[in-house]
């Protein structure tokens, strides 16, 4: 089975976390958090910073590890790295995606989330 390896910014501010919509693709329409794959000869964090100024045109401040999540497509096995970040500036553009929101905690359930990002948002309600 394919192997895709990526990472994943869970920005927050003040008492919300930001989530994007995806705007292509199969999974056209589901909501994520901002990221993708890593490219040869990068960390984790180098990757992250360069996938939100591609996706968001922002600066962010990767703060903490969150946790990594390893979930079967049914193309591929996701390898999807999390980092809690904040933003550097409140200049925000959507490149890639169709839509964003801010959410509460209590608002994480309203939007339909990647499969492999459901067990990010059950650990993100208890955080």
């Amino acid at each position: 089975m394919k192997q895709i390896e990526v990472v994943a910014a869970i920005i927050q501010k003040e008492d919300r976390i930001f989530a994007t919509q995806r705007g292509y693709g199969e999974w056209k329409d589901w909501w994520e958090f901002p990221g993708g794959k890593m490219e040869a000869g990068e960390t984790p964090v180098e990757a992250l910073k360069r996938e939100i100024r591609e996706e968001l045109s922002t600066e962010i401040s990767v703060d903490e590890f969150f946790r990594t999540v390893e979930y079967d497509y049914p193309a591929f096995h996701l390898t999807l790295h999390c980092y809690l970040c904040s933003l550097q500036t409140d200049a925000l553009h959507l490149n890639e995606h169709e839509a964003a929101k801010w959410l509460t905690k209590d608002e994480l359930d309203s939007v339909k989330w990647l499969p492999a990002d459901l067990e990010l948002i059950e650990a993100l309600k208890v955080h």
